[in-house]
């Protein structure tokens, strides 16, 4: 037993990128202060050597654990019907594990200062003198928007289809370098994304959103930047799920998906996982899909032509090489956990994730080591890579957070203003009917829609953007049609009817609700805010915009794009087909912008005495010029008299340009001419 102290780009995608293109983010501050002080890096060799089989097999597993804390206890049924013991402690204890992983649902992730000393309190007990002496990877699938473990006070992020839509590599580098510093600070030190899946299919029931679009040159670009962010403050980064989830139309938590294009697809997919090879990631997380171009018979996570053939002698590929998690149905309905745990690491897995039954996945392995059928020599192989990345990411040096750093790392002010600058430049304007939009200052605003949609989040940020708001919802997915009637009722005393719409593409009620407000003559404006493609069942809609999510982030940037305090800039990551799948609506690429105006200035002349006074009103295209809140037509006005104030306004579809000057005052004066 080991103790402690022994001794390439696409055209679309070229044309989607901003690289380097000066967006302003602040920096993310690094929090360089030791957290603990423990021996030098470890002789691995003499680690490995001093291992059972059994701390062997614990370090290549990673599993989740009940509880806020080390010793709590007010989940320890759970733990009990899982693990056989009372506390996360104990589970740490009793296989030796390598790594742990939190959940929200496994009480692990309440608010960041509980986080840290969640961490804190199983890394004393795996380095403490009852445990294996070695550091534990503390993991989570904290990607940003859909996918995220740990809610506010953290910081929020519009999530990584609006990273597409926004296109911007320093953006991609900020949410990398967010993800970092905020997880490390709370002693997470792996987290499992980015997710580099193409989502070629619209009818992907587990990617969607997850997903920076389609183009293998964007999602490439896009994820290697969220890659060095994340390692800069030493967190692992995880590209999954190899070799491509994104054209599956089985959600691989309730089944087993198979995809059955050619190679040269294939390869398509892989262009963001051989991107991230090639700039140091360090884990490959594996997906439970069958690629029938490489295996028609074994699942990725499962297959040795996939995790040894294509990653480690094809891509050429040297990390940590991870399952998705074991309790999957397209693993765990499948085979038994004492089989699952063998063919992966025949495969060429390091880590065995999330195991639904750690006691079998251990027998089956120890069974396996017996009979010949897996050498401990190919268990070494895997610890050695597992040792290796705890020291590469300064694990042993700093298994620690500083409870004391939390608050000054997680969720600051600078993180979250980052996080609504991404939503500012991912919204996408899809559709804008009679110039409908920007609505004017003060427009009156009806605010509905799916309940999963979350409308709730979206009218008081209307409200505080200047709309007279009226709000009105309702939970589910589907509108009732007593809502539908009240919406419809009520639409006639608005300017505008705002629907937040969620996967509406199956979902015949949100069809309905929107097409009968739109019946009502008032415009009605369509939020998405879950995938893109509901753009193509709602025609009636004057206006569409996509969110990529349903969070208050997201809809910070719709509603500044609705108002015209920003020009959406937002261009689709993914192509939308029609709505019977025949055939492309809007293509990768596409976003509508306002037109933009710039107002000239108002020229006041004034002479002693009164005859020869005058302002003059120029003619803008786009631009409208008021006195006391009344159109002035161009042209220019004699005899003013007294403080003439003039004011400029965008037309309907037009926005200002940056710096504008909007407001010109003169007091004209009435002295008597010289003689």
């Amino acid at each position: 037993m080991y103790r402690k102290g022994t001794t390439l780009m696409t055209a679309a995608a070229t044309a989607l990128l901003m690289v380097g293109a000066g967006t302003a983010v602040a920096a993310v501050p690094v929090n360089n202060t030791p957290t603990t002080t423990t021996s030098p890096a470890p002789d691995i060799d003499a680690m490995i050597a001093g291992m059972t089989l059994d701390e062997k097999i614990g370090q290549m597993t990673w599993t989740h654990v009940y509880g806020s804390s080390a010793d709590d206890t007010s989940m320890a049924a759970s733990n009990q019907d899982r693990y056989g013991v009372n506390t996360p402690a104990e589970v740490v204890a009793k296989y030796n594990l390598g790594g742990v992983l939190y959940f929200a649902w496994s009480g692990n992730t309440n608010n960041p200062q509980q986080v840290a000393g969640l961490s804190n309190g199983l890394q004393r007990v795996a380095t403490g003198e009852d445990g294996s002496g070695i550091p534990l990877a503390v993991t989570i699938d904290q990607e940003g928007g859909l996918v995220a473990r740990i809610g506010a006070p953290a910081t929020v992020l519009p999530g990584n289809m609006a990273l597409g839509a926004a296109a911007d590599r320093d953006l991609a580098r900020a949410q990398g370098e967010i993800l970092g510093s905020e997880m490390r600070a709370m002693g997470i030190n792996v987290d499992f994304a980015p997710v580099l899946d193409l989502n070629s299919n619209p009818d992907n029931p587990v990617i969607g959103i997850r997903s920076m679009g389609e183009d293998p040159g964007l999602v490439s670009t896009l994820g290697v930047a969220q890659i060095e962010g994340m390692q800069a403050h030493s967190v692992g980064a995880a590209a999954k799920h190899f070799p491509g989830h994104g054209d599956t139309s089985v959600d691989s938590h309730y089944g087993l998906p198979t995809v059955t294009y050619d190679r040269a697809t294939l390869n398509k997919h892989l262009e963001p996982f051989k991107a991230a090879i090639g700039a140091g990631v360090d884990m490959v997380m594996t997906a439970h899909i069958i690629v029938e171009a490489i295996d028609p018979d074994m699942p990725g996570t499962l297959s040795h032509k996939v995790l040894t053939g294509l990653l480690r002698d094809e891509l050429g590929f040297r990390g940590l090489v991870t399952t998705d998690a074991l309790d999957m149905a397209a693993m765990a309905a499948e085979w038994p956990q004492e089989e699952i745990a063998v063919k992966a690491i025949q495969a060429g897995t390091d880590i065995l994730l999330n195991s639904p039954d750690v006691d079998a996945s251990f027998a089956g392995v120890r069974d396996a080591v017996k009979s010949g059928e897996i050498t401990e020599a190919r268990l070494d192989e895997s610890v050695r890579r597992i040792l290796e990345w705890k020291v590469k990411r300064g694990v042993f040096t700093q298994p620690l957070a500083d409870p004391g750093s939390v608050n000054k790392l997680v969720g600051t002010a600078e993180n979250l203003a980052t996080a609504d600058l991404i939503s500012d430049h991912a919204v996408t304007l899809l559709r804008n009917k009679d110039r409908v939009l920007p609505l004017a200052s003060g427009s009156s605003v009806l605010m509905v829609g799916a309940g999963s949609g979350r409308p709730e989040l979206a009218g008081p940020t209307f409200k505080e953007q200047g709309f007279a708001v009226t709000e009105d919802y309702e939970n589910g997915a589907s509108p009732s049609a007593a809502y539908r009637a009240r919406a419809v009722a009520a639409a006639g005393n608005v300017d505008a009817v705002v629907f937040a719409s969620y996967n509406a593409t199956s979902n015949a009620a949100q069809q309905q609700m929107v097409a009968e407000l739109a019946a009502t003559g008032t415009p009605v404006i369509v939020v998405a805010t879950r995938n893109p493609y509901d753009v193509s069942v709602f025609p009636g809609a004057a206006a569409v915009l996509n969110s990529y999510g349903n969070n208050k982030v997201n809809f910070h940037g719709v509603v500044r794009a609705v108002s015209g305090a920003v020009n959406p800039g937002g261009k689709l990551p993914v192509n939308i087909p029609e709505a019977d799948g025949d055939g492309v609506l809007l293509p990768l690429g596409f976003g509508l912008r306002y037109d933009t105006a710039t107002p000239v200035d108002v020229t006041f002349t004034d002479r002693p005495g009164h005859g020869q006074d005058a302002f003059t009103i120029p003619a803008v295209a786009g631009v409208k010029y008021l006195i006391n809140g009344k159109e002035v037509a161009a042209g220019s006005y004699r005899k003013p008299n007294g403080t003439v104030t003039v004011t400029a306004a965008a037309r309907p579809g037009y926005v200002f340009t940056g710096g504008a000057v909007t407001q010109w005052s003169h007091t004209f004066t009435t002295g008597v001419p010289n003689s």
